[in-house]
């Protein structure tokens, strides 16, 4: 006659369970930093490209009307960035105010008008009015305001031992003249290499794009 084995059961604790669930909740929402919502919108045109914004990267944001505006993803390099150009420029940033461009979105405002804005709540810049940063037809960077932001910007970059690479974000309404002068900046300052910012669009079946990506997957 066969024995039947015991049963063996398994308690599994429920509360500590709910309490580890808890204490993890409760750590991500303390620790997770949220990007700030950026003070211009743009639509960019649509690509098969499906390359990602590389990390450590100055982004150039052009919107509808030609403005320009300058963001840097890399804190670090952002902090030694605004001390430099607080100094270089005169401007005489208070800790205040540099930390808060340095926690801040995207920025578009010539030098003169820079604490100003770092002065006000946050809240309050969303509703700023931004010109956009001023570029200067000699298109180097002594006399072009975008052209020092992205060789500051860049020096900084080093400073934390890595090259940052710079990308363009425009606006689909954006004429050409306006993103030309953005290019013809950086490449007035040996800059040659960068990456167009493009909503990523379906490949369009029988072209060759899609049959690479096909093999690929």
């Amino acid at each position: 006659m066969a024995h039947k084995l015991p049963r063996k059961s398994t308690h599994i604790d429920m509360t500590a369970m709910c309490d580890v669930a808890f204490l993890l909740l409760t750590f991500f929402m303390l620790a997770t930093k949220f990007k700030p919502d950026e003070p211009v919108v743009v639509k960019t045109p649509s690509s098969i490209s499906d390359i990602i914004m590389p990390e450590n990267s100055i982004l150039l944001t052009v919107d509808s009307k030609g403005k320009v505006f300058f963001d840097y993803d890399n804190k670090k390099a952002k902090k030694i960035l605004i001390e430099e150009i607080s100094k270089a420029k005169g401007l005489n940033l208070t800790p205040e105010e540099q930390a808060s461009f340095v926690n801040g979105a995207s920025f578009g405002l010539p030098f003169n008008q820079m604490k100003a804005y770092l002065d006000v709540e946050p809240m309050q810049q969303r509703e700023y009015a931004f010109t956009g940063i001023p570029i200067d037809t000699s298109f180097v960077a002594e006399t072009n305001e975008l052209g020092y932001w992205v060789q500051a910007a860049r020096s900084a970059g080093q400073t934390e031992g890595h090259a940052p690479r710079i990308c363009i974000k425009c606006d689909g309404a954006t004429v050409y003249p306006e993103v030309k002068n953005v290019i013809k900046t950086l490449t007035r300052n040996g800059i040659d290499r960068f990456n167009l910012l493009t909503s990523l669009e379906a490949i369009p079946e029988g072209t060759d794009a899609y049959e690479e990506n096909k093999k690929a997957n």
